[in-house]
Order: structure tokens, then C-alpha cells, then sequence
């Protein structure tokens, strides 16, 4: 697994000035960097009644990043300002290849060894934690949900397969991860579009004209605000119910 590192803590603001901060986790693939949002809603905790977890704690979604880019992406940022407020501490994960300055994501089995070393820095303050990130990160959760006893997968533009190339399914990733799940996906994501998916023990919620990253048509579609309102209020529905 990996620890959180004592040595190399990130900050990206005070608390005060941007109501997250950044710690460096290490890994077996190298350091990774977890950005926290904390939950500001107080009401969303676990009472001491529930020997299940800790008294206080509140329920973490943490998101992993996709291949092409990093937690700068549009639909994990739009996640990470709108869930606090409901309860739901944030947790936008880094690769340690992001972390490193590359430019190409590593094999499937050096995204999960990190995805692993950080888990139990995500797990450290007793809260169910939901597994989840957009694309390569979405795959990520879905692989390792049932062995790192994720309470739920939020897969995000997940990639169904190849642009173009159907026959090349990814869906067993999908249909594996042994928790409840939720894609949110967008209506023409080359990737797979939501009417592709087989049918299985998960829940899907289109966001309407999105491609792979959610962007919409300025001249068709909703908008990019209510695109991004239609996501987040799917995340925060499915969430009040899973955790």
C-alpha cells in the first residue's frame, strides 16, 4: 500500500483562502497528490450508534483523473465545488504519473498499484469512502471497488470502448465491481454512448449532447452550466442514497 508522507506535504492554500488543501501520498508507481475538499454541511455524519464507522465522519467520493488530462477537468471540478455542501468531502486524486510531469498515462496495472497505495490515506478518518473518476480513472475504480471495500463506483465518462471500435468492449469492468454503481455519461461520447451500454447492476444518467468530457454544442444541447447542474444533481441524488 503507500503512506501519507510526512516529508512532502503540498498546500494550495490556506483553509481560509480556498476551503481545500493538497497532502502527497507515496506509492509503489511514486507519489501521488490527493487534493481535499472538505464537506461543509455538518448534518451529513454517522452517529455513535453506528459501529460501522467513525462518529463525525462524513462520506468521501474520490476521483481519479482520466488519461488525457488531470483533476482540472470539468465535471470533477464541478463535483468538487457542489458536493461539500451537501455533506460530501471531496477527494480529487492524482496520479503519480501527473504528479511526475508526463505526458502519457503507464498500463492499466501501474494506475491501479497507485490507485491501492493511496487508499488508505483516503480511508484514514473512518468515513465509507465511494470510488470514482472520469474515463481511465473510472476504469480504475471499477477494477479495484471490491477488493479495496469501496462502499460505491461513480464511473464518469466511462470508456465503453474505443472511439469507433465497439467490438473492443470494456463493459466486464463495469459489470465486475460488486458495489453499487453509477455512469454518468454523455449523450454523443465517442467512447460509448449511454443507448451502447449492456444491461447490468448499475444505474446510468445521460447528460444530453455531452461528449467524452461534457463539453455541449453552444447552438444545441442545455447549456455547459446546466449540463454540469444535470451531472452534479445525478451525483448528489445517487450519493444520498448509496452512503
Amino acid at each position: 500500500m503507500g503512506h501519507v508522507s510526512n516529508t512532502e506535504h503540498v498546500s494550495t492554500g490556506t483553509t481560509e483562502e480556498t476551503g481545500h488543501r493538497s497532502e502527497t501520498v507515496d506509492t509503489d508507481a511514486g507519489p501521488a497528490r490527493i487534493t481535499w475538499f472538505p464537506a461543509t454541511d455538518t448534518t451529513k455524519t454517522f452517529p455513535a450508534t453506528d459501529t460501522t464507522k467513525t462518529p463525525g465522519a462524513r462520506p468521501v467520493l474520490a476521483l481519479g483523473h482520466g488519461a488525457g488530462g488531470g483533476i482540472e477537468a470539468r465535471d470533477l471540478q464541478a463535483l468538487a465545488a457542489a458536493l461539500p455542501a451537501h455533506g460530501v468531502t471531496v477527494a480529487l486524486v492524482e496520479q503519480p504519473w501527473r504528479v511526475a510531469g508526463k505526458r502519457l498515462a503507464p498500463a492499466p496495472k501501474t494506475l491501479d498499484t497507485g490507485w491501492r497505495g493511496l487508499w488508505p490515506a483516503l480511508t484514514a478518518a473512518g468515513a465509507p469512502v465511494v470510488a470514482g473518476g472520469r474515463s481511465a480513472g473510472a476504469r480504475v475504480a471499477c477494477r479495484t471497488a471490491a477488493e479495496l471495500g469501496a462502499r460505491a463506483v461513480l464511473a464518469l465518462s466511462f470508456p465503453l470502448h474505443p472511439p469507433g471500435r465497439p467490438e473492443k468492449s470494456r463493459a466486464d469492468e463495469l459489470l465486475g465491481t460488486g458495489v453499487p454503481t453509477l455512469v454518468v455519461q454523455g449523450g454523443r461520447d465517442p467512447f460509448g454512448r449511454p443507448d451502447e451500454f449492456p444491461p447490468g447492476e448499475y444505474e446510468i444518467a445521460e447528460v444530453p449532447y455531452g461528449d467524452h468530457g461534457f463539453a455541449v454544442p453552444k447552438m444545441t444541447g442545455p447549456g455547459q452550466d446546466a449540463a454540469m447542474g444535470i451531472l452534479t444533481a445525478a451525483v448528489t441524488g445517487w450519493l444520498a442514497a448509496v452512503v
